[in-house]
């Protein structure tokens, strides 16, 4: 009844009224304010130069005309998609990094299915299903919470950001590529104040039911547009809508676009608070079992914000969260060291240009990408182009083994050519 009530009346909660799961402190690091350094013309910055926090290029400016311009308007053609990301996946098919399993169908609300001797719990390794795939986030390091929204940007999201800002809280926004190029402010205001930005697909659909191709196309155009629109951060993590994954969809998403794909292991169903699928009550019900439990794995809970309803029950829940002595730190910065992009520790820091990867090329001294030779430690230009708490700990095992995954072995064979061929066709296609 205590989260119904903060549901309901959040002023009238208080913490002593919460029942404490454990009674000791935690400290939880914060980010810095984005004003706490000296603005770049101040003396200062003649001395002690700052690093560079875009990777040099100059990109359409986010919301105007020509940067909407560059981008599908609903669902991707992956006939019309870069070449050079069909070459990054064909590479690694052909290195063996894909498994080779069919696409499954799909009915609305029911759970996808397989051609016949595709085991979703065996080969297949079906996320729907609850099998884990090695690599694949699914729990929190013990006592935390990774704060992590999926769907956006919104409307809602104005109202959202608003209350992490005024509880200095950092969080994870997994974002459709089509809602950014729709409310293109609320994009640009979570990038702004710190939260990390990563890829929830183009247009949301069920991922297993595509093509290999579809699926690259799905992810490419989601990351390309992040990559452009937040100074060249190429994002490290998705989340698969429905959490629709499986070893094969998994596997392209790694090798070639480099995405660590993020599930949960709660579910509040609150995107469906406006549909009449769920309940304030039954969220409290849920919320409060979770929060008063066991911390051991820590949570990633599946929230949206899709809806004031569903925002407004995340904040609701924040206090009940902190009552309980909850580590709550971004979902992003808790899992594999403390980065949200593959090329920067953060909106606010260094971006390193991608180019570094071809250091681990042949004795020759260069690299075959997307048929072309690439010097180590090269950087993809464009010349004449205008417009504009961190935790270290890693994440418990997964509890539910599966066959050995060689698709998503760190072989750079195919992976690392793929992910340089990207970030190439990111910068030439800026």
């Amino acid at each position: 009844m205590l989260l119904l009530t903060a549901l309901l009346f959040p002023g009238l909660l208080s913490t002593a009224s919460v029942i404490r799961h454990e009674d000791h402190s935690h400290t939880t690091a914060e980010r810095l304010p984005s004003t706490w350094y000296h603005d770049s013309d101040h003396p200062v910055n003649a001395l002690f130069k700052r690093a560079p926090t875009t990777d040099g290029i100059t990109y359409a400016e986010v919301g105007s005309p020509a940067w909407s311009a560059a981008y599908p308007e609903s669902t991707p053609d992956s006939s019309a998609m870069p070449a050079e990301w069909l070459a990054a996946l064909n590479a690694a098919v052909a290195a063996g990094t894909i498994p080779d399993i069919p696409p499954s169908t799909n009915v609305p609300n029911e759970n996808p299915t397989y051609p016949s001797g595709y085991d979703p719990n065996g080969a297949v390794c079906s996320a729907t299903y609850k099998c884990k795939t090695p690599g694949t986030i699914w729990d929190a390091p013990d006592d935390y919470i990774g704060i992590g929204f999926d769907d956006g940007p919104q409307p809602a999201t104005d109202a959202l950001l608003a209350f992490l800002q005024d509880n200095e809280q950092s969080a994870t926004h997994f974002m459709i590529g089509v809602n950014i190029i729709s409310y293109p402010n609320e994009f640009q205001a979570a990038f702004d104040m710190g939260h990390a930005v990563c890829v929830h697909t183009y247009t949301h659909p069920y991922m297993t039911t595509l093509s290999n191709e579809d699926v690259v196309a799905q992810l490419g155009w989601t990351a390309e547009l992040i990559h452009n629109s937040t100074g060249g951060r190429v994002p490290k993590f998705w989340r698969p809508p429905f959490g629709d994954t499986d070893i094969r969809v998994t596997a392209i998403a790694k090798e070639v676009f480099g995405l660590t794909t993020i599930i949960w292991n709660q579910d509040t169903e609150d995107w469906s608070l406006t549909t009449g699928g769920t309940t304030a009550q039954a969220i409290n019900t849920s919320m409060t079992e979770w929060l008063t439990g066991p911390k051991s794995p820590g949570l990633i809970i599946l929230e949206h914000e899709l809806s004031n309803q569903s925002v407004a029950a995340f904040m609701a829940a924040y206090p009940v969260m902190k009552a309980n002595n909850w580590n709550t730190t971004s979902v992003a910065l808790i899992v594999q060291g403390t980065t949200a992009y593959q090329n920067a520790a953060s909106g606010l820091d260094a971006v390193t240009p991608m180019g570094i990867l071809a250091s681990n090329s042949s004795s020759t001294g260069s690299l075959s990408v997307c048929g072309s030779s690439v010097a180590p430690h090269s950087t993809a230009t464009k010349s004449g182009q205008t417009g504009s708490s961190t935790g270290s700990a890693t994440t418990s095992a997964p509890s539910t083994s599966t066959t050995p995954n060689s698709a998503l072995s760190t072989s750079w064979t195919a992976g690392s050519a793929a992910l340089l061929c990207l970030v190439a066709s990111f910068m030439l296609h800026a």
